[in-house]
């Protein structure tokens, strides 16, 4: 018999350090259920990789999600209590996954992303230049919140002056799957979404009715997407909602993970400045160890059978990319930074397969040039 685990997702101490908790699933119930709901953590990697190649039992759309009943326990949200949910990229299953990355993706490619890198590049010059001028300041609102936001909206189309608007709302996605919303949180959230989605949804129309030429960002890419009839108008705003979060669910996330790592080992930031070609690795690294994404929701859609437990069917699956990427089985010194890692790749801090997330190249882009102008100039 496995040994029980003593803690829930939602403990302040899993929150504040998750990797004991990860720890311990892993070796005694990597299928384990979280007591009194019909949620099952599932943390080792080779039973992740089986769900993720299982689409017949398993659905990537998000039609529920964890959060906190006054109790403090865990308690399943119903999302369609915000209205009718249309799921998109991430949260899309085939067919209709394959056309929403179609859509994106001639602005994501190695050209589009390299041809970004100046702006990005002078944003952060001029940020971190600010923050030693002053001698001080807060480093993760300036370059880890504000700059993947300003990225978003440059590639999005949107105005880099409505920056703090879009980061309230960029920051609301993350709120939602953290799991420690209670449920008056989650209405206030609902308002949120519903602005976002009206800010959204002007912003098309603006681009429809001024669209000359091939697109120049996504929004001319989905409104481009409508008119050939490929995906419904309600679709592409959904599209617009998931990269608007993304920029603070993801990519804030894993440049703030950067930047503290940084700050709290200078030994490391002077292997950097003495060899900047490992700071990619570097990178990598972070990713792997402090995963952008904690985990991914799916839906049972059969009865079925994982690592020997029974999942009924309508129960939900969560994918803890972040206690696969510490595996020993997997990783040699996984709680280390190992910047010659052999198997820097093999990890799920980005997802996998046909989920792997699609600005995976941008996120990676915005912490390497934020790490490369933190270390200019400084010993």
């Amino acid at each position: 018999m496995p040994q029980p685990i003593l803690n829930h997702l939602l403990d302040r101490d899993v929150i504040e350090n998750p990797y004991p908790f990860y720890q311990a699933l892993r070796e005694h119930a990597p299928v384990y259920q979280v007591p009194g709901i019909e949620l099952y953590l599932i943390s080792a990697p080779d039973l992740i990789h089986k769900v993720l190649k299982n689409q017949a039992d398993y659905s990537a759309n998000l039609t529920g999600i964890l959060i906190t009943a006054q109790d403090g326990k865990p308690q399943m949200f119903d999302l369609s209590q915000f209205g009718r949910v249309v799921n998109a990229i991430a949260n899309a299953d085939e067919p209709f996954h394959a056309v929403h990355r179609k859509l994106v993706l001639p602005q994501l490619t190695r050209q589009k992303v390299d041809g970004m890198e100046p702006e990005i590049r002078g944003w952060a010059r001029m940020r971190v230049a600010d923050l030693r001028a002053r001698g001080e300041g807060d480093s993760i609102a300036g370059l880890a919140n504000d700059i993947p936001v300003m990225v978003m909206a440059r590639l999005m189309g949107l105005p880099v002056e409505d920056l703090d608007q879009l980061l309230s709302w960029a920051f609301s996605g993350g709120e939602i799957l953290a799991g420690t919303c209670t449920l008056q949180d989650m209405m206030k959230l609902s308002v949120s979404t519903f602005e976002m989605s009206d800010y959204l949804q002007a912003h098309f129309t603006r681009a429809r009715e001024s669209l000359t030429g091939d697109p120049r960002d996504v929004t001319e890419e989905l409104v481009r997407g409508v008119a050939a009839g490929l995906i419904s108008e309600e679709a592409a705003i959904s599209i617009m909602i998931v990269l608007v979060g993304a920029a603070g669910e993801s990519t804030s996330s894993l440049v703030g993970s950067v930047i503290r790592v940084l700050a709290q080992d200078q030994t490391l930031q002077l292997r950097l400045r003495e060899n900047t070609d490992l700071i990619e690795n570097f990178v990598e690294e972070i990713t792997r160890l402090e995963s952008p994404f904690k985990g991914h929701y799916r839906v049972v859609l059969n009865d079925t059978e994982l690592g020997g437990v029974t999942l009924p069917k309508g129960s939900r699956a969560y994918l803890l990319w972040a206690a696969a990427n510490r595996c020993a089985d997997t990783f040699d010194a996984p709680d280390d930074v190992v910047l010659d890692r052999q198997s820097s790749k093999d990890y799920l801090g980005f997802g996998h397969g046909i989920h792997f997330c699609i600005g995976a190249r941008l996120a990676r882009l915005e912490a390497r040039l934020i790490v490369e102008e933190l270390l200019k100039g400084t010993k």
